[in-house]
């Protein structure tokens, strides 16, 4: 099952390759604003701490805010899934042999979070910059919150003594319906891993299960809604680029670091900054449609 979806994911990366650089050198002249070593930096980083679990998607956010990378808001969700695709993919097949899992429940809660993201991506495309910056305001104070828990250890404590490696019956659609839904939010910004996590020690899988889940459901959705982002144009390509290559590198060096790092403290930071960060985007939301 895992070889099968390595080479499942492989063939993704490469077919999102082939549309992404595509889509870059059909629009070599319009390639957008932005600084494209600030964006790589901000790869380095983001990616990196992706691997070691505290997530992409907020931090990207905060760091293109604070350096002023987007002259338009309403580019961010799909800057954010169209950059990190290809590191989350790379760090997904490094990472994914870890633990066993059911296959039947790790294959549909992943085609469910596809199809969520798929439908969301549709949505948000055509949302305007007003709308955008709501969503990605409550989309960050949300993800704030869900970072706290984790770090709080309050995630952990919903899957003390669970045993199960696969879900069944009514927990099964519970797992499928919820991981749709978190499909559909991660194309808006709402990183999948915290809840997600959640989601399935409430349904007694062990812990260690979490983790192929969370992977491969991250792995195959961000293709999905960036296909949309990339066909519509609503996002950055000199940003996502930078962030694209060196997003790879951050995983690769972080691989090297994955149980040696204590990050707590740098966790709680982040969080404080990504709440700050979310009340922003509500300001500009507020200021924009004035």
């Amino acid at each position: 099952m895992i070889t099968f979806l390595i080479s499942f994911l492989l063939c993704l990366m490469i077919i999102y390759g082939i549309v992404f650089g595509a889509d870059l050198i059909k629009h070599r002249q319009q390639l957008g604003s932005g600084n494209f070593l600030v964006a790589a930096f901000i790869g380095i980083i983001t990616d990196f701490f992706d691997t070691l679990g505290i997530g992409c998607f907020a931090l990207t956010t905060l760091l293109l805010n604070a350096t002023k990378q987007l002259d338009n808001d309403k580019l961010l969700p799909g800057t954010l899934n169209v950059a990190h695709t290809i590191p989350t993919i790379l760090e997904s097949i490094l990472l994914m042999g870890l633990v066993r899992v059911d296959p039947m429940t790790l294959i549909s809660m992943m085609l469910a979070a596809m199809i969520g993201s798929f439908i969301g991506s549709r949505v948000i495309v055509r949302f305007s910059e007003y709308k955008v910056q709501q969503v990605m305001g409550v989309a960050l104070l949300v993800t704030a919150v869900l970072m706290a828990t984790k770090q709080l250890g309050l995630l952990n404590f919903l899957g003390t003594g669970n045993t199960a490696l696969g879900l069944h019956s009514w927990k099964l659609i519970v797992g499928i319906s919820g991981n749709f839904i978190l499909g559909m939010l991660m194309s808006v910004g709402v990183g999948l891993y915290a809840p997600c996590m959640a989601l399935v020690y409430m349904l007694g899988l062990n812990p260690l299960a979490a983790f192929p889940i969370m992977m491969a459901s991250c792995a195959t959705v961000m293709p999905i809604a960036s296909f949309n982002f990339i066909k519509t144009g609503t996002y950055s390509r000199k940003i996502s680029l930078g962030i694209a290559i060196f997003g790879c590198l951050g995983v690769v060096v972080a691989t090297q670091f994955i149980s040696s790092l204590d990050l707590a403290v740098l966790t709680w930071i982040i969080i404080a900054i990504v709440v700050y960060t979310g009340f922003t985007y509500l300001k500009k939301a507020k200021m924009t449609q004035l």
